[in-house]
């Protein structure tokens, strides 16, 4: 205690000399005003000013002193918490860290300030707290002396726990924010560093701290009667406690990072090491006494905490382990629903129903019903469940957990060889029956009180009839009673609402959200059908459902020329997806008595008649919904799925598509009009819509030009159209806008449906050379708009792809050629117009700009790569429209930071895709690049390989291969004095920091990450070395040093082994050899370091 408190005095001591230095530019008075006015002021201006200050000050030389004068002398709150964070900075800073010693009187001073100061406000104690976390996660691995100075946490708070209650808090809180801060990753870091940490922290620190957070637990179960948690600082410390036992049970133990929206399927890894703590039922029995001994604003925690338990992986546990822990459990979950008072509560409410869903999602149902209380508790769970469900309005976001639940245990049921009963036949039916009739009772409330109609919510009522759709297919017989009992009834009531001449309005409403409810609900247990669990008495109900929706289609068809309800429309195209998934295709029995029963009720005898319905129902939503988003693109999405595959010869002979193929014009379907457009980007869905017409004229079009001139016919005149408007100087500009971006958005659908050569050849024959001047006259005119430049790009970038080697031009025939001709003027023209629109706000620079240039980045790609150019005969005839594309590329990269470039997914994808073609067929010209432009590349290959992880790993290495190949093969071959003539490998000698960079990145990667790309690694890897092999010497003998003395001399032989039998060059041989050793050595070395505490600080790899 001593000799920290010395190092604090010798750091004030030290520091006081730039403390008075520091004082003429920026006073403590100052530095408090300017904290006043960042926290306090309401005028923005006023705060942007401090705030602009306060950053200066910041990155100033002296601000480590100043920040310790500001914790030593200053008066107020909002100054102490500034030097709190900007210290935090100051030591996670990868640039210029500070000096270890400096770490540790920082780290000794906020112990020994904190202790000195319990009662500081709550967000200045939290911000030293967090200073300290971070400290001793950076520092983890940092030795003094031989000892691990930042690894003593629990000692650091010992003395904390001794004193005051306000002292428990901050050494509780300290351990909790500690335990939080090494299970988060943190990305100016690299990852092997971060999983390195809290792996040695999981195996030497994490285990101890549990262990005395549930001490400290059972101290306050056993105050009992003493412990008063109405006094501010004991319900503070209980809080705390429960939060470090949250946190060391919701810890990463194996890095797998967990998203919270898989929030179900999770498992709690606990290292074989914790097993003693969770065969002890005492650790259990603990947080299920906390529960129902704490007030309820403190007990959702215990339920965490208990959710985190009841999670522990299957493989810690035996079979009579796994039993009686289970039993424990299951006993625990029957006190807390026997005595549901707290559950009131909606937050202890909601952690309950994820208890209750982890009982399935961990265990089997042969295991719960095994259970000695397993028929009390099921019906305990119904009971709670129903009851749930009939209050739909408290908390929604909940009745997901035990849908889960119940949907686990009913998809179970097949599967179950215990004995003992289950019981769910019983209680499902109840279930479903309760969610059915409490949707159906909401709607009437919903309309009475304005509440929010949860059918808004499109994707929280697809999950719930995602899970109802196995739980209702469990007893199906009284699934489908029911059903038809509700459905008949309100369809009655609908039918003599709509003849009544004095029916009220909100009495035909109330019919229809009801009506809308079971047309969802039928199609999701449509879509519940398991086709090798299925009956034909469970068809022929399916039969009894499906009729009754179509007769209510039929209803509500008739009215649409009067009136019409969105949401009913929504659930019938729901229904017929499903039905679609489920009894449309070629595996689907058609002696299936659904059919049998379409038949009998409504005369659809066969599957074709079928397909004419759904037509039938796509054409008049397209004719009388054309202006509702939602039901047009729902609908087209019908369409678009129905053409793929198996139906299409059927759907085209039906006389409904060839009314289409016939006449896809505004006057048959209204959201193909441009006038009544609000929005250009509301014209997305007709590139849907064409899609699935190209895919029904290919199927009997061949090489008929004259039904594809027929076919085309509407698209040739709204070319025309644009061209005469093109054609004079005046012209109305929104009404050719508009003409123009749907036009290309339908010829886009179009050239995705014909992958074959002889179709597309024909519309490439259509649009070029009569329409291509018209689309590079609009990015000409309205290169600034993206709603016009994006969809002419993305048609173009279409035209140019060999999707399914679709362009191939005759031996004679100069188009392949001249297509490129057409790409590159169209990017140079796009590339140079995008870069003279000046600075672009932050918010909107991806829209206005980047993405442009993404799709030209992709554009490029596709003809470079399709293989029907050959690209040497520009140069032999001096055609520069290689050299024009190019350039412009490198225009538009160099006006993109690469910050960006890693930011935005779409422009990584395009641009690394692109380089990687460029580096194979084209490193010429990236040699022949200026080098600033060469280090941007080589910068770009760098930072994309650490930044984007396994997303990108093939195609940067790849193009990174082939950099190093150009390099390399030149450098081996070449005497040293000829080797300065290949520029691009000069470039590389003169900054070799770059090469060395991701010679460390790549060797990182293969070491420490979960390389799923060891083949592509392998190849850029080899090059790398041949470069570097001074640099791979020292970075062995580095990591060979890193490792325990027992270790070293299996490491080094390791990399021996590597290297055995490669010789100087990059023959395939040789690579292949290498390969073969690199996997070899990744294995060992892995085994190698797996009990090693020590390790490679990759932090120092990276570096």
């Amino acid at each position: 205690m001593r000799a920290r408190h010395v190092c604090c005095v010798k750091w004030a001591v030290v520091l006081s000399y730039f403390c008075l230095n520091a004082l003429h530019r920026c006073s403590l008075a100052q530095l408090e005003i300017l904290c006043k006015q960042l926290y306090e002021t309401t005028e923005t201006g006023v705060r942007l000013q401090a705030e602009k200050a306060l950053v200066e000050f910041t990155n100033s030389p002296d601000c480590l002193s100043k920040c310790q004068l500001l914790l030593e002398r200053g008066s107020s709150s909002y100054s102490q918490l500034l030097a709190a964070t900007c210290l935090s900075k100051l030591v996670s800073r990868t640039s210029n860290p500070l000096p270890l010693e400096h770490r540790i009187d920082i780290r000794n001073y906020v112990l020994n300030y904190l202790a000195t100061r319990p009662k500081l406000a709550e967000f200045v104690t939290q911000a030293l707290i967090q200073l300290y976390s971070r400290i001793t996660k950076l520092g983890w691995f940092d030795c003094q002396k031989d000892d691990y100075v930042f690894r003593n946490v629990i000692a650091d708070v010992t003395r904390f726990l001794q004193d005051s209650v306000e002292h428990c808090i901050i050494g509780v809180t300290i351990l909790s924010q500690l335990t939080n801060e090494i299970n988060q990753a943190d990305t100016s870091h690299p990852l092997t560093k971060h999983r390195k940490i809290a792996s040695s922290f999981r195996d030497s620190s994490l285990f101890d701290i549990f262990t005395l957070s549930c001490n400290l637990l059972k101290q306050v179960c056993a105050s009992g009667k003493n412990l008063n948690l109405n006094d501010e600082s004991q319900h503070g410390l209980l809080m705390q406690l429960l939060k470090l036992s949250h946190n060391c049970l919701n810890y990463d133990f194996i890095g797998t990072s967990t998203d919270e929206s898989s929030d179900d399927l999770c498992t709690v890894q606990i290292p074989t090491s914790w097993r003693s703590a969770f065969l002890d039922s005492s650790t259990l029995q603990l947080f299920f006494d906390l529960y129902h001994s704490i007030p309820p604003s403190l007990s959702p925690l215990v339920l965490s905490c208990l959710v985190q338990i009841a999670s522990v992986r299957r493989s810690l546990f035996n079979n009579a382990e796994r039993a009686k822990f289970l039993s424990h459990l299951v006993d625990g979950v029957k006190r807390i629903l026997e005595n549901p008072q707290s559950l009131s509560d909606p937050n202890n409410y909601h952690e309950f129903c994820r208890l209750l869903a982890r009982l399935k999602s961990n265990y089997q149902l042969g295991e719960l019903v095994k259970v000695e209380n397993y028929p009390e508790v099921i019906r305990l769970i119904a009971n709670f469940t129903v009851t749930s469900l009939q209050h739909w309005e408290f908390a929604p976001n909940s009745v997901h957990y035990l849908l889960s639940l119940w949907q686990r245990l009913a998809a179970s049921v097949p599967y179950v060889k215990a004995t003992e009963p289950h019981l769910l036949e019983t209680y499902t039916p109840e279930v479903t029956k309760a969610y059915i009739t409490s949707r159906l009772e909401s709607v009437c409330i919903i309309l009475r009180d304005g509440l929010e109609d949860p059918l808004d919510d499109a994707g929280l009522v697809q999950q719930q009839l995602d899970q109802l759709s196995t739980i209702g297919r469990c007893e199906y017989e009284k699934t489908c009673a029911l059903l038809v009992q509700l459905f008949d009834q309100s369809a009655q009531t609908y039918q003599e609402l709509l003849q009544s001449t004095n029916s009220s309005t909100i009495d035909i409403t109330v019919q229809e959200g009801r009506l809308t409810w079971l047309v969802y609900i039928i199609g999701a247990v449509i879509g519940g059908r398991v086709s090798f669990a299925s009956t034909d008495e469970q068809d022929a109900m399916d039969g009894e459902l499906v009729c009754r929706v179509l007769q209510l289609m039929n209803l509500t068809d008739s009215r649409l020329a009067q009136a019409g309800n969105e949401r009913l429309e929504l659930a019938m195209l729901s229904f017929f997806e499903q039905f679609r998934k489920i009894y449309i295709g070629d595996q689907v029995q058609k002696s299936s008595k659904l059919y049998r029963r379409l038949s009998e009720v409504l005369g659809l005898n066969d599957e074709t008649m079928v397909l004419s319905v759904f037509i039938g129902k796509i054409i008049t939503n397209l004719k009388y919904w054309g202006q509702c988003e939602p039901i047009t693109s729902k609908t087209l999405q019908l369409l678009n799925d129905l053409s793929i595959g198996y139906p299409l010869p059927k759907l085209v002979k039906l006389s409904a598509v060839q009314f289409m193929l016939n006449n896809h014009t505004s006057e048959h379907f209204s959201f193909l009009g441009v006038n009544n457009q609000s929005n250009l980007s509301d014209m997305r869905c007709r590139t849907t819509f064409y899609t699935a017409l190209g895919r029904l004229l290919m199927v009997d079009l061949g090489e008929d030009e004259d039904q594809f001139e027929q076919f085309m016919l509407p698209l040739t005149a709204a070319f025309e159209a644009v061209a005469q408007m093109f054609s004079t100087n005046t012209f109305n500009e929104q009404e050719a806008k508009r003409t123009l971006v749907g036009l290309v958005r339908d010829l886009r659908g179009i050239a995705f449906a014909f992958n074959a050569k002889t179709s597309f050849m024909m519309l490439f024959d259509w649009i070029y050379p009569a329409y291509m001047p018209i689309l590079q006259r609009a990015i000409e005119l309205w290169y600034h708009v993206p709603a016009c430049t994006t969809p002419v790009l993305k048609l173009m970038a279409e035209l140019v792809h060999n999707r399914s080697q679709r362009l191939q031009f005759d031996v004679s025939s100069p188009n392949g050629i001249l297509l490129f001709r057409e790409t590159s003027k169209m990017i140079t023209t796009y590339g140079n117009r995008i870069l003279t629109i000046g600075e672009v706000p932050k918010d909107q620079v991806y829209s206005v700009k980047l993405k442009g240039v993404s799709v030209c980045f992709s554009m490029l790609k596709a003809v470079l790569s399709g293989n029907y150019v050959n690209f040497g005969v520009f140069r032999l005839y001096g055609d520069d429209a290689l050299d024009n594309a190019l350039q412009t590329f490198i225009k538009l990269l160099l006006s993109i930071p690469h910050s960006d470039l890693l930011d935005y997914p779409k422009l990584s994808q395009s641009f690394y895709s692109l380089l990687e073609v460029l580096t194979q067929d084209h490193m010429n010209f990236i040699a022949s690049l200026e080098p600033h432009v060469v280090m941007y590349i080589l910068s770009s290959i760098s930072e994309g390989l650490t930044a984007l992880g396994n997303i990108y790993t093939h195609t940067h290495c790849t193009t990174l291969y082939w950099v190093v190949y150009s390099g390399a093969k030149n450098d081996l071959k070449r005497p040293a004095a000829m080797a300065t003539d290949d520029r691009f490998l000069h470039i590389m000698q003169q900054h070799p920091e770059m090469i060395q960079q991701m010679l460390s990145t790549v060797l990182n990667i293969i070491i420490f990450e979960d390389c799923r790309n060891q083949w592509s690694m392998s190849r850029p890897l080899l090059g790398l070395i041949l470069l570097n092999e001074k640099y791979f010497a020292d970075l062995r003998n580095s990591i060979v040093n890193s490792q325990p003395p027992e270790k070293q001399q299996a490491m080094h032989l390791c990399f021996e082994n590597l290297m055995e039998g490669i010789e100087r060059n990059l023959l395939t041989k040789n690579r292949d050899r290498f390969t073969q050793n690199l996997s070899v050595f990744r294995r060992e070395v892995n085994d190698s370091m797996k009990n090693s505490s020590y390790g490679v600080n990759s932090n120092d790899m990276m570096s």
